[in-house]
């Protein structure tokens, strides 16, 4: 029980940091999670034992796992250990942790061979190809993007995209779930002499 206690323990430090990071009040953390006030204080401080009914919750409003709660290094920065998921073929990696603005992800994204199958939703998506050839449907458009290529699209608009080979495609995606996009700076003007 010792290791559990010790475990345990490290929790409410790392639930204080990582609302701090997200700059996030105890109130608003509340407000999303259904946890009062007073129980995310005395989670916080150590006051209370943690227990999976209360961290789901927390760890879903933050956007990390349980083992980013309960399994983190002795620093409380969640992150350092970046945890691939993998669904339908897919590996994801999270590149950001907090739960509002634009997200970043690194996707691995196998080769694919049944149909083209568009879907719809809210936000804003802006794919750049790191390495493989990625093939993008974009409503009635078809295109095939190699490494060092970007496209960027309103995701309410149908899309669909997969490796274009038979090797998989690495993408470094930014989403914003609300519609946030990007902003890319200009060059500055040439000084002329």
């Amino acid at each position: 029980m010792d290791d559990l206690d010790q475990a345990l323990a490290t929790v409410g430090p790392r639930l204080r940091s990582l609302r701090h990071e997200r700059e996030t009040t105890l109130a608003a953390l509340s407000e999303v999670t259904g946890i009062s006030v007073s129980t995310l204080s005395r989670l916080e401080s150590g006051a209370r034992r943690p227990t999976l009914e209360l961290l789901l919750p927390i760890a879903r409003a933050h956007g990390v796992t349980l083992d980013d709660l309960v399994d983190a290094p002795p620093t409380g920065d969640p992150r350092v250990h970046l945890r691939p998921v993998t669904e339908h073929g897919t590996t994801r990696v999270a590149l950001t942790r907090r739960t509002e603005g634009i997200q970043a992800y690194k996707l691995i994204i196998p080769p694919h061979d049944g149909p083209v199958e568009q879907r719809t939703h809210e936000g804003y998506d802006w794919l750049y190809v790191l390495d493989g050839r990625l093939r993008l449907v974009l409503a009635d458009q078809d295109l095939v993007m190699s490494a060092g290529e970007v496209a960027e699209f309103d995701t309410r608009v149908p899309h669909w995209f997969a490796s274009a080979d038979d090797e998989p495609v690495e993408v470094l995606a930014l989403f914003g779930k609300q519609g946030e996009r990007a902003h890319v700076r200009a060059r500055p003007r040439r000084r002329e002499d």
